[in-house]
């Protein structure tokens, strides 16, 4: 039987990673060990956390020392041994690389205690493939998050082909804890329920200016006004990253063989120029600062 949720690892402090160890320990009060390869990406990711949590402060949303509390209650490492030490759920935020989720699952099953709960972060990659690196696949299920997960409000839960109902119940207790509204993705299909019906959209809009159709702001501004979405397409696709959205097509057009996911020439070039987006602070628009995590 799956273990309470105590303590959390998160393993990754990027994009996503920061902002799942900031909702663990503002929202849901966790106890949250955050990893990373290296000392200069822990650091950006707690100086994301931190600029984050001002923002909440100074609208009023948390106290000054309720946002002191959420920074102290996460601590940075680059030793996984260490952020796996008495961990009870841990939350895989690596990039989206099959290989190199591989062979971080291979260690954390190495390393992790008896019962720990593995849950992913990853929009794309097979959960059964991650769980086969394990010694307990029961224990591994997906957990993807949405960006900013300061805010967004979803978690999507995905099962292996080996999940235990533990393991679900154990996570969706967590997620709720944190805040977070749930759904249950039945099958370990690839994109689980949401990005298998937002990439087209993504690539069409990217054909969209590839094209010359339109301008990237017309195309946001069609899809805000025409379709009520809260922020278009191509603006989401630089919140999530270009290099991030590339990744998932190919595992798509790998998996179902479907043209309707297919990387836009487009997309492919910015990616190689570099012009990934927020993050790296430009892609289809220019942006100030890659720290921004949208809590404006």
């Amino acid at each position: 039987m799956a273990r309470a949720i105590g303590k959390v690892a998160v393993l990754g402090a990027g994009l996503m990673g920061h902002g799942i160890a900031q909702v663990a320990s503002q929202v849901g009060g966790f106890d949250v060990s955050m990893l990373d390869v290296k000392q200069e990406f822990v650091e950006r990711g707690m100086g994301m956390v931190r600029g984050s949590v001002a923002k909440f402060v100074e609208k009023g949303k948390l106290t000054k020392e309720q946002g002191e509390a959420t920074v102290s209650r996460i601590h940075p490492t680059t030793d996984l041994a260490e952020a796996l030490k008495g961990r009870d759920l841990v939350i895989e935020a690596a990039t989206e690389d099959p290989k190199l989720k591989l062979d971080l699952y291979r260690r954390v099953s190495e390393l992790a205690e008896d019962g720990v709960i593995v849950a992913s972060n990853t929009s794309s990659i097979s959960i059964t493939l991650l769980a086969s690196a394990t010694k307990a696949p029961a224990n591994v299920c997906g957990m993807h998050f949405f960006n900013p997960p300061q805010l967004m409000p979803l978690v999507e839960i995905i099962r292996g082909k080996k999940t235990s109902d533990e393991t679900v119940e154990a996570v969706r207790g967590a997620s709720a804890k944190m805040g977070k509204e749930t759904v249950l993705c039945k099958k370990d299909s690839p994109g689980f329920i949401v990005n298998r019906m937002l990439v087209p959209a993504l690539n069409e809009a990217i054909f969209l200016v590839q094209e010359g159709v339109a301008d990237p702001e017309d195309v946001d501004k069609a899809v805000k006004l025409g379709l009520n979405w809260p922020m278009g397409p191509l603006q989401l696709l630089d919140y999530v990253g270009l290099d991030t959205t590339l990744n998932i097509t190919q595992v798509f057009m790998e998996e179902f063989q479907d043209s309707k996911y297919r990387s836009p020439t487009l997309l492919k070039e910015m990616v190689r120029a570099g012009l990934l987006g927020r993050k790296s602070g430009q892609g289809f628009y220019k942006w100030n600062s890659s720290a921004d995590t949208g809590n404006k």
